[in-house]
């Protein structure tokens, strides 16, 4: 029989984390949003909980754990604020994870400790102005050497945790040659904060996520020294972000999940508070069945990330796992999100009111770390489905 049921560790740690969003992101966070300002004083807390190092090994700052119980985490902070929660997957599984899975030993040693203790941020520097889904296709950033060092020139767009006065490096996808095929030879560097010819833009205005960093960048005659390619390994930089997206999507799953779960538990308190026609909404059938439908997204949702995870932990195949999780629960987000907005009335319209914070918050998880529309076409190209 498969089990569900989370073991003590686990089931702590949710638990904790549920409490931290409870009594320290809660009766704050509205503000910061309203403000578009960066949470320093939350996100510091959070690094003293030990929830950047969650699942990097201790010999590096981490705690020991796994992928797993960062998706606990995300998803206990996403029901009360996906700012904050955003702030902690880019941070781990986009800006440290590629360190850790790719980066040299001494890679690892100089910018893991304080990455894993939350004292810094690190950014994944993938997409690009004038192309998204289209990665290789619409690259235009470019890195060649130059004595000893590369010279990168190009920029980034929507870099999540680029532009903090915490933001120690940048992990950057750029073109460093062509192959004998024609295509391009694409490598992944780091670059830390602060290089001459890094400049980080002005934060966006954003829809939503509006206390999360997000700029653009750019590069310009950007030197770094040679050894700053990821791991060592030229031309290896498209395959190891494709395995972090595959990852990342696991992690946006459980955001999703914790944004629908969010809008059930703000619906329930509300239909048994609000009153309309002298009955309080939770007396109306209607509602009744809008709420049971959004649990059952829940519930549907979870379960795919829980799987997605549990086998990533277990060092198996996940790309259509994946994909089918961030699909799933990426809609229940977004589905909830319209319903919460509905029941709520007037009020669901008001930042004050975490639904209409949640429903500006909910589209872009079809967006980010691969729209909608690419999760169906990995899942079809898994299922052995190809255009011709």
């Amino acid at each position: 029989m498969i089990s569900y049921e989370l073991d003590d560790e686990h089931a702590e740690l949710r638990g904790t984390v549920a409490e931290f969003a409870r009594d320290v992101v809660a009766p704050v966070i509205g503000g910061y949003y309203e403000r578009g300002e960066f949470p320093y004083e939350i996100v510091g807390r959070m690094g003293k909980l030990g929830l950047f190092g969650l699942p990097f090994p201790e010999e590096f700052g981490g705690m020991g754990g796994n992928y797993f119980a960062l998706c606990l985490a995300l998803e206990e902070l996403a029901r009360v604020d996906s700012s904050v929660a955003i702030t902690l997957e880019a941070a781990v599984s986009l800006g440290a994870m590629p360190i850790h899975r790719f980066g040299s030993d001494e890679q690892r040693r100089r910018w893991l400790p304080e990455l894993c203790s939350g004292e810094r941020l690190a950014a994944f520097g993938l997409t690009e102005p004038g192309g998204g889904s289209d990665i290789p296709g619409g690259m235009r950033t470019v890195a060649r050497l130059d004595g000893g060092e590369w010279v990168i020139d190009g920029s980034k767009a929507f870099i999540t945790n680029s532009g903090t006065s915490i933001t120690s490096v940048i992990t950057v996808l750029a073109i460093t040659g062509t192959r004998d095929d024609g295509s391009k030879e694409i490598s992944a560097i780091i670059v830390p904060s602060g290089t001459a010819g890094f400049t980080v833009g002005r934060e966006y205005s954003k829809v939503g996520w509006c206390a999360s960093d997000t700029r653009e960048l750019s590069f310009a005659s950007c030197r770094v020294p040679q050894d700053n390619l990821l791991g060592g390994q030229r031309g290896r930089g498209y395959a190891q972000f494709l395995q972090i997206l595959d990852e990342g999507r696991i992690a946006i799953a459980a955001l999703s999940v914790g944004l629908a779960q969010g809008c059930v538990d703000e619906c329930l308190r509300y239909a048994g508070e609000r009153e309309a026609f002298g009955h309080q909404l939770g007396h109306y059938q209607g509602i009744q069945f809008k709420i049971a439908d959004m649990e059952a997204r829940v519930h549907t949702a979870r379960l795919g990330w829980y799987d997605a995870a549990a086998r990533l932990v277990a060092g198996q195949p996940v790309k259509k796992q994946a994909a089918i999780a961030k699909l799933t629960a990426s809609n229940a987000a977004m589905d909830n999100a319209r319903d919460a907005t509905q029941i709520f009335g007037g009020y669901g319209f008001m930042n004050e009111f975490p639904v209409g914070r949640f429903y500006r918050d909910a589209k872009v998880l079809e967006i980010g770390e691969g729209t909608s529309e690419v999760q169906r076409l990995i899942i079809a190209r898994e299922l052995g489905l190809s255009a011709r």
